[in-house]
């Protein structure tokens, strides 16, 4: 039987979960009144600042510790950045379960860069997530397009970035990487803009409650929670948790944005959430470590 704490932390972390899901439809809206990396960088900069006291800045960083922050940033400044121009493209729903594989991609990248090894549920896995993300782009209306091609990248980059904060993290302070990652993303997103694209942003009450509820509730907040709700529960129970996100991300969309996906598109997504459980079915490890994870939008 869990203990209160343990329920307690399950709740924190599936509301950290619903979140992130509900972003998804909240950036897609702002996409209309503000460039994608503009939008990028200050939501990330209000992040920063809110996560600051937190953060004891008051320690030196070590060379270290600013390699493993600049790394784990850059990662996620580039998954974020084409995350959000995918969305100018795609949909909340199709870019939600891609970007849900990157829990499926990271295992994968350790194996590369780092030679961890490699079980054969994780191939298993990978395989019922490439079919899911072929038949969740429609192949009958035309498969990927332009959106979805960006989301892939995001889907790479945050596997990467949570197969690199999971060896960093052993080392240096979590809630002090996750402030660099912030700034770093903020300001490589904030060079991107002024290089790359005509910065638009619309001042107005929509954008300003979209920067407050991204900025504040899903990435420092959520952040925050996560980190909490993380020490009270394994690995696999958290995964099984954030299989939660991309169907969450389908429901709000269907029901804020009137976004409908085909039954082909709903099997595509079950086969991608079934590819996020299939690895975690396996005994936990007492007093195993919790994986690292990117926060997903």
């Amino acid at each position: 039987m869990s203990t209160p704490e343990a329920r307690r932390a399950d709740l924190l972390l599936a509301l950290a979960t619903l979140i992130w899901a509900a972003s998804f439809a909240v950036v897609k809206q702002a996409l209309t009144v503000s460039s994608p990396l503009a939008f990028t960088a200050a939501r990330f900069a209000i992040a920063a600042l809110v996560l600051t006291p937190f953060a004891r800045l008051d320690q030196r960083f070590s060379r270290g510790e600013l390699f493993a922050g600049a790394l784990v940033g850059g990662l996620l400044a580039v998954g974020f950045a084409t995350q959000t121009v995918g969305l100018v493209y795609t949909t909340p729903a199709r870019s939600a379960f891609i970007v849900a594989s990157s829990s499926i991609l990271a295992p994968i990248v350790a194996f590369v860069a780092a030679r961890e090894p490699l079980r054969a549920s994780l191939i298993a896995a990978l395989a019922l997530a490439s079919a899911g993300m072929y038949l969740i782009t429609n192949p009958e209306t035309g498969g990927l397009n332009r959106g979805d091609l960006w989301t892939l990248v995001t889907a790479l980059c945050f596997g990467a970035q949570i197969a690199a904060v999971t060896q960093v993290s052993r080392r240096y302070e979590p809630l002090r990487l996750v402030w660099m990652e912030t700034v770093v993303t903020a300001v490589g997103a904030g060079v991107a803009a002024l290089l790359t694209e005509k910065v638009t942003f619309t001042s107005g009450s929509t954008l300003a409650a979209t920067l407050a509820y991204t900025g504040v509730c899903a990435t420092a907040l959520a952040l925050l929670w996560q980190t909490h709700a993380q020490q009270h529960m394994s690995s696999a129970r958290a995964a099984l948790i954030f299989c939660l996100e991309p169907v969450f991300a389908a429901v709000i969309s269907w029901g804020w944005l009137g976004e409908h996906l085909t039954p082909l598109q709903w099997a595509g997504g079950a086969l991608i959430v079934i590819g996020m459980v299939v690895p975690e079915l396996r005994p936990a490890a007492p007093g195993g470590r919790t994986s690292g994870r990117a926060v997903r939008s």
